[in-house]
């Protein structure tokens, strides 16, 4: 389904077989210059056996645009999903966020995000809670990883803006967070740092025994595992 009018802004919708008990949106990692939302569409069954509505979204990826620019387009998916969810059976105002990594990052700055200053017919809260998974929350980091920053091209000015470390929360919709026990070290100190910015409104944290960077986000699709847990608490559907 198209949520915008450029080629990249598409999203996957997975419907469950049941009446649908809430919204989900899966934003995928990547760097912000890398994969495509139909690498990830095995997300969806994990959740949609649970009853959940699944969206895949994809988004313009960099050099060819920055990453503020991928943030609007998160904007703009966040808004199609809380305005035409229920066409598809979702709940209305059920939509939660979940991203990996880059995703992660992303799904931070939804709950950063001041909904009506976008559209007037939005309200304070689009988004009812996010999880992020290795996430990244301070980009200055980025700035000193040549290697990436080639294509992401970030200042340590252009990077404040869009990183939620030092963004408040816009509302008081719950947080989450996980991360794996065996990744490298900046995962582990950016989770810290949001710890302590985003300690308002951080709901819970999970240490995801065993898992590098990709393991904690099949971890997320393994019932019964913490980070599964912690999704289907975010959507208040915890057993």
């Amino acid at each position: 389904m198209p949520y915008g009018t450029h080629e990249t802004e598409r999203l996957d919708l997975f419907l469950p077989h049941r009446p649908s008990r809430a919204l989900l949106l899966f934003i995928h990692g990547g760097y912000w210059r890398a994969l495509d939302k139909r690498d990830f569409s095995f997300v969806a069954p994990a959740f949609t056996r649970a009853g959940v509505t699944v969206a895949v979204a994809n988004y313009a990826l960099c050099p060819a645009v920055e990453v503020r620019d991928i943030v609007l387009q998160m904007v703009q998916a966040c808004a199609w999903l809380y305005r035409n969810g229920a066409n598809f059976g979702a709940p209305r105002g059920s939509l939660h966020v979940c991203g990996h990594s880059a995703g992660g990052h992303l799904a931070a700055m939804m709950l950063a995000c001041e909904w009506p200053r976008h559209a007037t017919d939005l309200p304070t809260k689009v988004v009812q809670g996010a999880l992020a998974i290795s996430g990244l929350y301070d980009l200055r980091d980025i700035v000193k990883v040549p290697s990436l920053n080639g294509e992401v091209r970030l200042t340590a000015k252009s990077a404040l803006p869009v990183s939620p470390a030092f963004l408040p929360p816009a509302t008081d919709a719950p947080f989450y967070m996980a991360v794996g026990e065996k990744e490298t070290g900046g995962f582990h100190i950016q989770q810290d740092l949001m710890r302590g910015r985003w300690a308002s409104v951080l709901k819970q944290e999970v240490l995801s025994a065993g898992s590098n960077h990709f393991g904690v986000l099949e971890a997320l699709l393994e019932e019964g595992s913490p980070v599964h847990a912690a999704a289907l608490r975010m959507m208040d559907l915890a057993p």
